[in-house]
C-alpha cells in the first residue's frame, strides 16, 4: 500500500523538524541522525521514512550506506505556501505595534 503523506503533518512532529534541521547543512546516514536522539533507531528510521515519503528528504546510496539530504525544491514549495501567512501576520503585528506606540504616547 502506497500512502501519500501530508507535508504539514510530517513537519508538525518536533523530532522530524529536528531531523530536517540536522540534515539542512550536511548529508547524514540514518545512524548519524539517530545518534542525535534519545530514541530507538527504528523510531528515527520511521521518521526518516515519513520525511522521505513526503519528499522533504531524499536518499542517496553510497556503497552500503544510505545518506539523507534535504530536498530544497520541496522545502521551497512549503516556504512559498507559508509566505502569504507570514506576511499577513507581520502586517498585523506591525499595526498592533503602531497602535501600542500611539497609545503609550497619549498617556
Amino acid at each position: 500500500m502506497n500512502l501519500r503523506r501530508d507535508v504539514f503533518q510530517a513537519i508538525a512532529d518536533p523530532t522530524r523538524r529536528a531531523i530536517l534541521l540536522l540534515v539542512a547543512t550536511q548529508t547524514m546516514t540514518a545512524g548519524a541522525i539517530a545518534s542525535n536522539f534519545d530514541t530507538a533507531r527504528p523510531t528515527v528510521s520511521k521518521h526518516l521514512q515519513i520525511l522521505t515519503e513526503c519528499e522533504l528528504l531524499e536518499q542517496q546510496q553510497n556503497g552500503r550506506e544510505i545518506y539523507y539530504h534535504i530536498n530544497a525544491k520541496k522545502m521551497k514549495e512549503v516556504a512559498d505556501f507559508i509566505e502569504p501567512f507570514r506576511t499577513m501576520w507581520d502586517d498585523r503585528f506591525n499595526k498592533l505595534e503602531a497602535i501600542m506606540k500611539n497609545y503609550k504616547s497619549e498617556k
